[in-house]
């Protein structure tokens, strides 16, 4: 019994072990709610819709798989050549059989590395072609959503899914699923090779594998949790990002640096606390794998050792000094498939969160959607009617309320009215960018519903207050990236709107670089160049709402020349809160709580003396105290 004493301290302190991760495992099962991955999806849906990306490329995955076997061969077989070694060098030998090993271990090495090389980088190749696929239908469905779904995601969750967790897939694809497949291989072969070597010191060895199963579940469960908060830190922290450097200018205006910072902070932190749990998780599951890989090396060398020494016969087999080093890198490659499974496996489950999550935004349907008989249209007139319309944002809170008016083609209306009367909405309800709840719009006398958005589209030309300048270069800018627009034509379209007199006296004209969101130009330049990107796709009819607000004098005066000229394109709508600028509007239409309450052209609307008659009144004579 005093020789097996080892052992059992061994087997002791790998049951004490045992019996404390059971108590934590049992702890934290409560919990199961609160701390796992949270998802809705089954793994067989998200696998499917996955595979969907993954079937143009069989052929290479199948080409990956037969060099994967290959390099599995190499596992298998190489303890086998060095067992073989260690039986010949024992006693005499011929030189030639010693050549004729070591070169059949070389050849089989180094076809593995040419393999395991080409697989490596045929993986790479495929995985980014499937991440670009994956990339290209997500962000093709986010420009797909109507504005309000938009405005319902933070912009930084957006990013994530389209960076971070895109990222994660194309790892399940290059590395986790192959690498599985791959270990899954490697157990098996092994053990089927140690069974054919040894019954005795395989069983000794599948000993272990019972802890490893049972070490493996409970890191599991622990995992899930850090993924998890990893995860979720990376998108609060990207969301605070993307909001607070957009915002930046106002955080320095009212001086809110430090309270940002710290904020800033807490969230790094919170990210830098899951990471931190994250690594503590896995210092604790790699030691603890590796201790029972050490263990089973301790019985072997013990047993095997023993019975060598002894010439113990088990089952008809015998131990012989090239069994035992064929055995002790057997258990090698056996415990080490194992612990990466386990990883891996863990690494799969935060890959399918990131799809679930991905699959979260492909899902949604886009709230505003061609009807099924929708028609494109080649060109309209630019006749617009309200008949009874009736809208809101949020359920029982109606922004316009049975809105009426017509527009005829090439007549310029205007819409004014205290904020929050519904002038910015009838834009927007004009674009479909939203969709009514009761009541008609039409566009040369078809229901706007029944034409393609993006053919209805194509005939509007909207210039808002905050102009967006995208990064590049003017050029870019006016034509938004199209190849079909000649510099004549650009350079017709700047001098239509007056652009020309300061892109002249840029250093590289229609070439000057453009920063982020146009911050190197003035409100003015960023809104003459807004005129010339809506003119050059020349629209039938042109939006401009408040764009005439925020710019000096100077600009305002070009501007104005401009809408003098763009009036003969097509039909104008005009939201504007000077009324100085709408003077010569066809019809406008005064707006209060979502209803009309007046409608004319200037002369009118001032004979009737109502509301309209007020707001100029207080406009005019605040202006001339202005200038008084």
């Amino acid at each position: 019994m005093r020789e097996y004493l080892p052992l059992l301290i061994v087997g002791a302190i790998i049951g004490a072990f045992t019996l404390a991760f059971l108590a934590a495992y049992a702890r934290i099962r409560k919990q199961k709610e609160a701390i796992g991955f949270d998802r809705n999806m089954p793994d067989g849906e998200i696998i499917r819709r996955l595979l969907v990306y993954a079937k143009p490329y069989w052929k290479e995955f199948g080409l990956i798989l037969l060099m994967m076997l290959v390099t599995i061969a190499y596992d298998v077989v190489s303890p086998l050549i060095i067992g073989y070694i260690e039986e010949l060098v024992k006693a005499d030998f011929p030189m030639k059989s010693l050549y004729i090993a070591v070169a059949v271990y070389a050849g089989i090495l180094i076809v593995s590395m040419v393999c395991t090389y080409f697989q490596s980088m045929i993986l790479q190749k495929t995985g980014q072609k499937i991440l670009s696929a994956l990339r290209q239908d997500i962000f093709v469905h986010i420009e797909s959503l109507s504005h309000e779904q938009l405005n319902n995601i933070p912009v930084g969750k957006l990013v994530t899914r389209v960076c971070n967790d895109t990222n994660a897939i194309s790892q399940m694809f290059t590395n986790i699923l192959v690498t599985m497949a791959k270990n899954v291989f490697v157990v098996v072969g092994v053990l089927a090779a140690m069974l054919a070597l040894n019954f005795e010191l395989t069983l000794m060895v599948l000993c272990f594998v019972p802890f490893v199963v049972l070490f493996t579940v409970i890191f599991r469960k622990f995992s899930r949790k850090v993924h998890r908060r990893v995860k979720d830190g990376t998108t609060d922290i990207n969301t605070y990002l993307s909001e607070n450097l957009s915002g930046i200018k106002i955080t320095q205006i009212f001086n809110r640096e430090d309270q940002k910072m710290r904020e800033f902070l807490k969230k790094s932190d919170n990210l830098k606390k899951a990471k931190q749990s994250q690594i503590f998780v896995f210092s604790i599951f790699r030691p603890m794998v590796y201790m029972l890989y050490i263990s089973s090396v301790m019985f072997l060398l013990y047993l095997g050792g023993k019975g060598y020494i002894e010439n113990t016969v088990f089952l008809g087999q015998t131990l012989t000094s090239g069994t035992i080093v064929t055995f002790y890198m057997y258990i090698s490659k056996f415990f080490n498939p194992i612990q990466t499974l386990a990883e891996q496996f863990n690494m799969l489950q935060s890959a399918f969160a990131s799809a679930e999550k991905i699959f979260t935004i492909l899902d949604m349907e886009p709230e505003v959607v061609d009807a099924p008989d929708a028609i494109e249209l080649d060109e309209i007139k630019g006749e617009i009617e309200f008949r009874d319309v009736w809208f809101c944002y949020q359920p029982g809170e109606w922004v316009l309320k049975g809105v009426s008016f017509h527009v005829a083609p090439r007549q310029t209306v205007a819409f004014v009215g205290s904020t929050g009367s519904g002038k910015t909405t009838i834009l927007s309800l004009i674009c479909r960018n939203y969709d009514i709840q009761k009541g008609q719009i039409l566009i040369d006398g078809i229901d706007i519903r029944r034409i393609k958005i993006s053919s209805l589209r194509r005939h509007f030309g909207q210039m808002l207050q905050d102009v967006f300048l995208f990064s590049g270069d003017i050029r870019s800018n006016i034509v938004l990236r199209e190849d079909s627009f000649t510099d004549a034509e650009i350079w017709q379209a700047v001098r239509y709107v007056n652009a020309d007199s300061f892109i002249n006296r840029l250093e590289k004209g229609l070439d000057e670089p453009v920063r982020e969101r146009g911050n190197n130009f003035s409100a003015g330049q960023r809104q003459l160049l807004s005129f010339a990107r809506t003119i050059i796709h020349k629209p039938e009819v042109m939006i401009l709402d408040e764009a005439t607000a925020n710019i000096d004098t100077e600009t305002e005066i070009l501007i104005q020349d401009s809408l003098e000229k763009m009036k003969n394109i097509g039909t104008m709508l005009i939201v504007a809160h000077r009324l100085s600028t709408i003077q010569h509007a066809d019809n406008i239409i005064l707006l209060s709580h979502g209803q009309i309450v007046e409608q004319g052209n200037h002369q009118q609307l001032l004979h009737q003396k109502g509301r309209y008659y007020q707001l100029y009144t207080l406009q005019y004579h605040k202006q001339q105290l202005m200038n008084g």
